[in-house]
């Protein structure tokens, strides 16, 4: 059995010397440590022994398993020190007196308004919380207010996927979430809830002017003792006058939303044509910017807080059409669209 082990060394070792790459060590670790590895395969052999010889021999075994492994270890470290080198010296040389190219690039508009929109928010205590763009049906439906079958489904065609999850179409997929992080410091120590969540939503939509299948939305929710459509007035109000420099013209209408009861709409005067209609605001002088409204009983009770003992506002911000107000874009299908040129005129 000595002779054996002796043999199975000097094989390791010979490989080992072959070795050029991890690729390559990673199948001699297999050849002899894996489970159907050379070494696995002698240890088997214990069985044919006698019992004063067994544990001499598995002593033997063990260490030439442990002299494998350090040497596999060393040749690791060896083989990636190799490939920094190559890498480094792969850099293409750069004269340093050269001039420095000052031209940059420029970020999306509606990443601006968006930065824009979480510190005007921040300044008024809310969080800024980030969420995934799959989720599940309950998240995006059921946890607020829609169960299947419910004909407001049918207000936002949905992209589904294999698995039965979802692109999300509404921010307020997270609502369920935030309620539940954030209940137990509501309940115990008096700290109302105030978060906003930014994201990317996704829809089954004919795409024109003022639609398209991908655009950002901001959810923002309060919660807390005797909150009041009053209170949603007025942190909307002054999130509009923060991010365009000026009074904004804004009306409230009533809405229907699932998940708030009483439900607005909240459309702010069309800053492209003013008011006299165009093709971004339908002709109508209005653009629908901000579905909005008290959060439903049911909704709160979902995410583990008592609507007879607190209330509190939603609404659903639309970043894109917000940029397009800010800047003056004509179409939604800019901001999706390939033409650097377009970007090129935003700076931050």
């Amino acid at each position: 059995m000595a002779e054996k082990t002796s043999i199975l060394k000097e094989q390791f070792l010979e490989r080992l010397e072959k070795v050029k790459s991890l690729s390559d060590l990673d199948e001699v670790r297999v050849a002899f440590l894996g489970k159907k590895g050379s070494i696995s395969e002698l240890m088997k052999e214990m069985k044919n022994l006698a019992a004063e010889e067994k544990k001499a021999f598995g002593q033997t075994v063990n260490v030439l398993k442990d002299e494998v492994a350090e040497k596999i270890a060393e040749k690791t470290k060896e083989l990636k020190e190799q490939e920094i080198e190559r890498e480094n010296n792969a850099m293409p040389e750069f004269d340093v007196s050269m001039p420095a190219n000052l031209e940059r690039g420029s970020y999306h508009p509606i990443t601006l308004v968006q930065r824009q929109c979480e510190d005007v928010f921040r300044s008024m205590g809310f969080t800024v919380e980030d969420y995934g763009e799959i989720v599940t049906d309950y998240e995006c439906f059921e946890a607020v207010n829609i169960p299947k079958h419910h004909p407001a489904r049918d207000m936002q065609d949905t992209y589904y996927l294999e698995n039965g999850q979802l692109l999300k179409t509404q921010t307020s997929a997270a609502q369920n979430a935030i309620y539940k992080k954030y209940r137990d410091a509501l309940v115990n120590e008096g700290r109302p809830i105030k978060a906003i969540f930014p994201g990317r939503c996704f829809r089954n939509e004919a795409t024109d002017a003022c639609h398209e299948n991908t655009f950002f939305q901001m959810e923002g929710v309060m919660v807390d003792k005797n909150i009041s459509i009053s209170n949603l007035i007025f942190f909307m109000k002054t999130m509009l006058s923060e991010v365009f420099g000026r009074d904004i013209k804004v009306r409230l209408r009533p809405g229907y939303f699932p998940f708030v009861e009483p439900g607005f709409e909240l459309d702010i005067n069309c800053l492209i044509c003013g008011g006299e209609g165009c093709p971004s605001c339908k002709n109508s002088g209005w653009l629908e910017l901000c579905p909005c409204g008290m959060i439903h009983p049911e909704v709160l009770r979902m995410g583990g807080i008592d609507p007879e003992e607190y209330t509190g506002f939603a609404f659903g911000l639309g970043m894109t059409r917000l940029a397009m107000m800010k800047y003056g874009i004509k179409d939604i299908r800019d901001l999706n669209g390939a033409d650097l040129r377009n970007l090129a005129q935003f700076t931050e």
